[in-house]
């Protein structure tokens, strides 16, 4: 069943235009010009209960904004998005009280108090029965590890410490969707690694229907089967991440350990060869033509150990925003 639909989105803005310099500035007083920017434009996709979706593309390519329309703080221009049955930007109460939205760069948790405090307040808000209140903290608390911090003021906790806190605040009312934006930003690698592990649990735990937004590829290998990829406003891709690299990567690499120095002109005939630093060589190979070139090479070089592996998927989205046939 699908509990989002988006069909044909489109944000746009107009913005306001100002030649360099005074007159340029009285110039736009009288006769303003305006040029329009595409934010989202004409995006169309569907999301099914206790999906965990990566909604991922670069800077500027429409994703907080598409998230921020599903989430009704943005109007769209046009389009039709209807989020657990209900239109988001006419902000209906039931509707805000089942979903939650995380943004790994604002703060909604009061800087001077506990955060404890705010989880409180948002118990309040979302009308919360005190004994789901209770049940529901004592169960984010333990897979966060954050006991001990509950009763430390926010501002004095760490960026990895408060991102955990921001979770527990926005998951408090147990949402059924939850929309993450660039959730591990910021973090060090071991709290990135903390922060994946807790929403893969909590994905699984409470099959809660996710949407992540995240420039860290490692964020989408480990969380995501699916992917929708965006770039300036537009859906490139919608589908399976193995698919991905069916579609976009037709070579494989080859890396090779040898157990003697060779001339790595002579590797040239297995395929392009893309790094070599004795004893190592990482050589890429079509895809049809994999077998072939590990049995070349095992037969004519002194090979110590051999691995044939995908490439890397940062690579492969990289090919797709380069505009990549994607038919």
């Amino acid at each position: 069943m699908d509990i989002i639909s988006v069909k044909d989105l489109k944000k746009h803005y107009q913005i306001a235009q100002k030649e360099a310099g005074l007159a340029g500035s009285f110039k736009s007083l009288l006769h303003r010009q305006y040029s329009v920017v595409k934010a989202v434009d004409g995006v169309s996709f569907a999301i099914s209960e206790g999906e965990l979706v990566g909604f991922i593309g670069p800077n500027g390519a429409g994703k907080t904004t598409t998230l921020k329309v599903l989430s009704g703080l943005l109007y769209p221009t046009s389009g039709a998005v209807s989020v657990l049955g209900f239109t988001p930007w006419k902000r209906q109460p039931a509707f805000q009280k089942q979903f939650s939205l995380v943004l790994g760069q604002k703060n909604q948790l009061w800087w001077d108090l506990p955060a404890q405090e705010s989880f409180i307040l948002n118990k309040e808000i979302y009308e919360v029965p005190d004994a789901q209140y209770k049940s529901t903290l004592d169960t984010l608390v333990q897979l966060l590890e954050v006991a001990d911090l509950l009763k430390i003021q926010v501002r004095k906790l760490s960026l990895g410490q408060r991102m955990k806190m921001e979770l527990i605040a926005a998951l408090i009312h147990s949402p059924k969707i939850l929309f993450l934006d660039e959730p591990t930003i910021g973090l060090d690698v071991v709290m990135q690694k903390k922060m994946r592990d807790f929403i893969k649990d909590y994905n699984r735990q409470y099959h809660s229907t996710i949407i992540l937004t995240s420039h860290y590829m490692d964020d989408v290998k480990e969380l995501c089967d699916r992917v929708i990829i965006i770039n300036q406003g537009r859906l490139l891709f919608d589908g399976q991440l193995d698919e991905i690299i069916k579609k976009f990567a037709n070579h494989k690499i080859l890396t090779v350990i040898f157990s003697k120095d060779i001339n790595p002109d002579a590797l040239k005939s297995v395929g392009q060869v893309r790094e070599f630093t004795y004893p190592r060589a990482l050589i890429s190979v079509p895809r049809a033509e994999t077998s072939a070139a590990a049995s070349r090479l095992l037969r004519d070089f002194p090979v110590a150990d051999l691995n044939i592996e995908e490439p890397a998927i940062e690579d492969v989205i990289r090919e797709v925003f380069t505009g990549k046939d994607l038919a």
